[in-house]
């Protein structure tokens, strides 16, 4: 990460997790918790309030879960970054979830090892998904990814033949 501080929102209604993001973030000079929100509406006045360089969100919230959550804060927060942070493993919700614009998703039971990689990885402007999901998710790969990973193939066998 850079030497910039990262401004962050932290939007969780349970206690117990935000006090887990103030422990990890906290032991990062580079990372500043600049809020908390406990509800998908909060969390939307919040991030247009503070502007945030990047919000971690939770799904299951009260009064407005977090994907719909997304949606209004796109309008308000244009450029922070997402980076949902939940319990919830169904497919259809966490590709609904990254067809909002976030920029990634980490399964709480993988928040141990994956947050601070997954804040890393979003904020240099890519996609990250918890390892134990990323084989179960179509997510949309960028058509020069693919490209290059064709002319590598063809490069392959026909240095073979």
């Amino acid at each position: 990460m850079s030497t910039l501080i990262t401004r962050v929102l932290v939007v969780d209604d349970y206690e117990p997790w935000r006090k887990f993001y103030s422990t990890v973030l906290g032991k990062q000079s580079c990372l500043q918790i600049i809020g908390y929100a406990s509800d998908g509406l909060e969390a939307v006045q919040r991030a247009q309030e503070l502007q945030p360089d990047l919000i971690l969100l939770d799904i299951g919230l009260p009064t407005l879960n977090g994907v719909d959550a997304v949606r209004q804060i796109r309008e308000v927060s244009r450029t922070s970054k997402i980076l949902f942070v939940s319990e919830n493993r169904s497919v259809d919700i966490i590709e609904k979830a990254l067809s909002t614009g976030a920029e990634g998703y980490v399964i709480k039971e993988d928040a141990g090892n994956d947050l601070l990689t997954a804040i890393r990885v979003v904020l240099e402007g890519k996609r990250f998904i918890s390892a134990g999901l990323a084989g179960h998710l179509l997510v949309a790969t960028p058509l020069s990814t693919i490209q290059t990973v064709l002319s590598l193939a063809v490069s392959l066998i026909s240095g073979i033949r």
